[in-house]
């Protein structure tokens, strides 16, 4: 399978490169956004991509924003022929991990939710018995399932640098406080809904963040990705069990990977075995079939 790291357009104005996607201007309201098959790991991206991974993103972020369509709408906008824009090579390069979207007003925070006590959130608590100020019941182990699912916003970082969580007030502080109700409540709707049809389908969603927009009219709109393996944490649900750190079909793999090297989490990364690259390859893509069965 071939791999892009990075998209080559010409016809279009490039007006963004970030961690794993490439985005171009096309025309006044709406842009062009690449997929490419990036790995950024600790906010570095790693030298190597990882082949077929950004057809994955695109392919299961799509299905997810068609299947919450019913909710609230979306920035995509397929109505817009490609082919009229691009080059014949270029549509071949950007073919299956590309989407042209709406220019919306996005909002300044992360939209993040938890089922599962983890990560940031598994070190807020042992320092604090809270995770972005929302108490929980002692006594909880890594990877617990909480009680219930918990909206943990975060302040979105610059690339090359790490997102802080903060708390509800701040995000109504940042928002005002009727929009920031809105957001807490479609996310945990959203997460409640995907959380419950990836079970069935033999993965467990510990967390994940989603992005809003606002168009013209101050409707809420989700953006950027949707429930992939890079925004979220996908566990296999046969073998989870508390008091570990399940195996994942995201990223985190690599990143268990660096860990046991001598590495000191700055750029430049270090270049990863073609058996590192082929297992993660795997684990993408058998996310992406679980959740789609494509």
């Amino acid at each position: 399978m071939n791999a892009l790291y990075e998209s080559t357009i010409t016809s279009l104005p490039r007006v963004h490169r970030g961690k794993v996607r490439d985005i171009y201007a096309l025309g006044d309201k709406h842009l062009l956004i690449v997929t490419s098959d990036r790995l950024s790991a600790f906010d570095v991206i790693l030298p190597q991509p990882i082949p077929g991974k950004g057809a994955v993103l695109t392919a299961v972020s799509n299905f997810w924003m068609a299947r919450f369509a019913g909710v609230l709408p979306n920035h995509l906008a397929p109505e817009i022929d490609l082919a009229i824009h691009l080059t014949p090579a270029e549509l071949q390069q950007v073919a299956g991990r590309c989407n042209v979207v709406r220019k919306l007003k996005a909002l300044p925070i992360e939209a993040v939710a938890r089922g599962y006590l983890i990560g940031s959130g598994w070190k807020d608590y042992n320092r604090t018995g809270a995770v972005c100020g929302i108490a929980l019941p002692p006594g909880l182990q890594l990877a617990d399932r909480l009680p219930q699912p918990i909206f943990t916003p975060a302040d979105k970082a610059p690339v090359g640098q790490h997102d802080e969580n903060i708390d509800f007030a701040d995000v109504e502080r940042r928002i005002g406080a009727d929009l920031a109700a809105q957001v807490r409540d479609t996310t945990l709707r959203l997460y409640a809904e995907a959380a419950e049809y990836a079970r069935e389908r033999g993965i467990i969603i510990a967390d994940t963040k989603f992005e809003f927009g606002l168009d013209e009219h101050g409707v809420l709109h989700l953006i950027d990705e949707a429930l992939t393996p890079d925004s979220s944490r996908f566990w296999p649900a046969e073998t989870y069990r508390p008091g570990i750190s399940p195996p994942s079909f995201d990223k985190q793999f690599v990143r268990d990977y660096l860990e046991t090297l001598d590495w000191n989490k700055q750029a430049p990364g270090p270049q990863l075995p073609q058996d590192i690259i082929d297992k993660s390859a795997a684990k993408y893509r058998e996310a992406q079939r679980l959740l789609t069965g494509d």
